[in-house]
């Protein structure tokens, strides 16, 4: 992996931080994952977030069921945006300047998302939190991660998982799941394989976006997914 990264964006989903739990936030995860992220940004690294909502709400969920796909899209945003204050409160609580914004118009709760200004708050060494998804209906936190990944120009797109990185199959379900270093887009287009929505997928390929597949359960994971090859699945474009 090329040393030179400087700023960097971490897809989260909120399945992550539910740990050990079925629901909500476990501390002893969400600790876990701010204490990594503050030793990437004692490293110099800019960093951007975007968080899932999945601990919260799922539109897989039997609440969801019957309902229309666009209010539960809603309910999914407002479960980033609560996921995404509390992360800046910890942040916060630990010395660590941060700013959160929203895609979704809720001024009296967090600034709506700007990447003029955005892009500002990363060079003043503050860690930048986007929320909301994408602020539409019908498009994954996944897309509105490369899409912000994008307008911030990072050098990098972490997508923190709970496995290794890209397998050919599900790991958890085949044992004989072969497990890809680095994977081109193409591939992974030609493969089927379930990485990201076609949507984030694509809009990754066009802008030639690095991403980094790996596993943040484990402790110090997400420095070292930035600098240490053999950490994750890297995804690049082609030539």
């Amino acid at each position: 992996m090329d040393q030179n990264i400087k700023r960097i964006l971490l897809k989260l989903s909120g399945e992550v931080l539910v740990g050990d739990q079925k629901f909500g936030i476990d501390n002893s995860a969400i600790h876990q994952i701010i204490e990594d992220i503050i030793e990437v940004y004692q490293c110099g690294i800019e960093i951007g977030i975007v968080i899932g909502g999945g601990n919260i709400f799922r539109a897989s969920s039997p609440l969801a069921a019957g309902m229309a796909r666009i209010n539960a899209d809603k309910i999914g945003m407002l479960a980033t945006i609560q996921n995404s204050i509390i992360l800046a409160d910890k942040f916060t609580n630990m010395g660590i300047p941060n700013q959160a914004f929203s895609s979704v118009d809720m001024n009296s709760i967090l600034p709506v998302f700007n990447s003029n200004i955005a892009n500002k708050i990363l060079s003043q060494k503050k860690i930048a939190i986007f929320a909301g998804g994408t602020g539409n209906p019908f498009f994954t936190t996944d897309t509105a991660a490369v899409l912000r990944a994008c307008e911030i120009n990072a050098d990098l797109m972490l997508k923190a998982t709970k496995v290794d990185g890209v397998y050919s199959t599900d790991p958890k379900k085949d044992k004989q799941a072969i497990f890809y270093p680095q994977i081109s887009y193409k591939q992974i287009l030609q493969n089927k394989l379930k990485v990201m929505d076609l949507t984030a997928v694509s809009l990754a390929m066009d802008n030639r976006l690095l991403i980094k597949v790996f596993n943040v359960k484990i402790k110090g994971n997400i420095k070292k997914a930035i600098y240490i090859d053999e950490i994750g699945t890297l995804i690049h474009s082609e030539g």
